[in-house]
C-alpha cells in the first residue's frame, strides 16, 4: 500500500478523491478536538482504500475540502466504512448537512459476529491483524502544528487497518450469513436525524421527574436558550449550565434575576450579570409544554410490578442463553426496554418481534412470556425446552 505524505494542498486532495471514488469501499477517521468547545474542531482526516492511504489536514491554509466531502456524503457508489463512527459522522454532518452514505461500521458489525457489545480498535485489530497498536500518540493535541511523522504514522494506521480489516470481516459476516442483519443498524446510525443540534429539542436530552406541562415549557425554553449560549460562545453545555441546574431552575424558577445569587451551581454574579438577564428572559418567555409536545408516557418505563419484573429477568435470562447458542452480543439481539415492554404485555412496536429479531430471538421471548418455553439444565449446562400447551 502507498502511503501519501501529509496532503496539505487542494490539487493533491482532489487527485486522491477522483482515485478514491472508483474503488468499491474506503476507510474513514478523523482526529479532532472538542474537550473546550461546543463543536468539534477537524484537526485531521485519515482515508484509505485497499491501494494508497493518506492523512489530510483540514487545516491547511486555502485547502479545498469538497472533493472530499462529497466523496464522503453524496458518492453512493462507495461504501464509507468506520469504527464507532458516531463523532467521525457528527463531523461531516456539521460540515454538510447530511452524513456519509451508504456506510458500513466495525464495530457494530463485531456485535453480530459475537466480538463483544463494543469491542475498542486496538481489540478488533488484535484479533483480525495479530498487531498491537502504537498507543503513544494517542493523547496529541491534534490542534498543533506542525505534526511529526510519528504522529502521522499513527493516525494514518487507523484507516489501513481497517482497510484490512473489513474485508475479512465482510467475508465472515457472508459464510454465518448475518450481513442482513446489519442494514437496519448502520441506516439508523446514517440517520441525520442523530447528529442535528435543533435547541428546540435539547430538553430531551436533560433527565427531569416532573411531567407538569410548565415545569416542561420552562425546561424547552432553558434548554434551548443554553444550545444558542453555547454554540454562540462554542462552548461545552456544561460551563454555561450544568443538567442538574437547569432541571432545577424549570422545577423552582426564581422570581427576579437577583434570586439567582441562591442557585446552587451558577456564579454569584448571574444576579446582575448580561447572562443572568438573558436566561430570565427565556424563564419569562416560557409557555406551558402543549400536549402535543409532551413526551408519550412510556409504558416500559412504568412499573413492572413483581411478577412482571420476575418474567423480565427471565426473558434476560434467555436473551444470554441465545446469544450464546448463536454467538451473537446480546445487545444487538434486544435492549432492555424491550424486554420490560414484552414482560408488561406490550406486542406493537418492539423490535425483537420484527424480522431477524423475531427470527432469532423474539418468537422464543414470545413463547416464554405465553407459558409455551421454560428452562432445564442438561448435562450441567442451562437450555431451552418448550411444552406442547401454554401452561395455566
Amino acid at each position: 500500500m502507498h502511503i501519501h505524505g501529509l496532503i496539505e494542498d487542494s490539487a493533491s486532495l482532489a487527485n486522491l478523491c477522483t482515485r478514491l471514488a472508483q474503488q468499491p469501499f474506503i476507510t474513514v477517521d478523523t482526529e479532532f478536538m472538542r474537550e473546550n468547545t461546543f463543536w468539534p474542531e477537524l484537526c485531521l482526516i485519515q482515508i484509505a482504500d485497499t491501494n494508497e492511504a493518506a492523512a489530510i489536514d483540514p487545516m491547511a491554509d486555502g485547502i479545498d475540502l469538497a472533493p472530499l466531502l462529497d466523496l464522503l456524503v453524496n458518492n453512493e457508489e462507495v461504501l464509507k466504512v468506520f469504527h464507532a463512527g458516531g463523532q467521525d459522522i457528527e463531523i461531516v454532518y456539521n460540515l454538510t448537512g447530511k452524513t456519509p452514505h451508504p456506510l458500513f461500521d466495525t464495530q457494530v458489525a463485531a456485535m453480530a459476529l459475537g466480538q463483544g457489545e463494543q469491542i475498542g480498535y486496538s481489540n478488533l485489530v488484535e484479533t483480525y491483524l495479530g498487531i498491537t497498536v502504537d498507543k503513544g500518540a494517542r493523547f496529541t493535541d491534534w490542534s498543533r502544528r506542525p505534526l511529526d511523522k510519528r504522529q502521522i504514522d499513527y493516525a494514518i494506521a487507523d484507516v489501513t487497518h481497517l482497510s484490512e480489516i473489513f474485508p475479512k470481516m465482510l467475508e465472515k459476516l457472508r459464510k454465518t450469513g448475518r450481513g442482513g442483519w446489519l442494514d437496519e443498524e448502520m441506516e439508523r446510525i446514517a440517520d441525520p436525524e442523530n447528529y442535528r443540534n435543533d435547541p428546540d429539542k435539547a430538553w430531551q436530552r436533560i433527565r427531569v421527574s416532573s411531567r407538569k406541562a410548565d415545569v416542561l415549557g420552562r425546561l424547552k425554553a432553558l434548554a434551548a436558550w443554553r444550545e444558542k449560549e453555547a454554540q454562540g460562545k462554542n462552548l461545552p453545555r456544561g460551563r454555561i449550565v450544568k443538567d442538574e441546574t437547569i432541571a432545577d431552575l424549570a422545577a423552582n424558577p426564581p422570581r427576579k434575576q437577583g434570586d439567582l445569587t441562591r442557585v446552587r451551581g451558577l456564579s454569584a454574579s448571574w444576579g446582575g450579570n448580561d447572562i443572568g438577564g438573558r436566561l430570565m428572559a427565556a424563564l419569562e418567555g416560557a409557555t406551558a409544554m402543549s400536549a402535543s409536545e409532551m413526551p408519550a408516557r412510556d409504558d416500559r418505563k412504568l412499573p413492572l410490578g413483581k411478577e412482571g419484573a420476575l418474567v423480565a429477568d427471565l426473558l434476560k435470562l434467555l436473551l444470554k442463553i441465545r446469544s450464546r447458542d448463536i454467538n451473537v452480543a446480546a445487545r444487538l439481539l434486544a435492549r432492555s426496554d424491550d424486554l420490560e415492554a414484552l414482560a408488561a404485555g406490550q406486542r406493537d412496536g418492539l423490535s425483537i418481534l420484527e424480522g431477524w429479531r423475531f427470527e432469532q430471538f423474539g418468537r422464543d421471548a414470545l413463547a416464554l412470556v405465553e407459558g409455551q418455553l421454560g428452562f432445564t439444565v442438561r448435562n450441567g449446562k442451562l437450555k431451552m425446552t418448550r411444552t406442547e400447551q401454554p401452561q395455566e
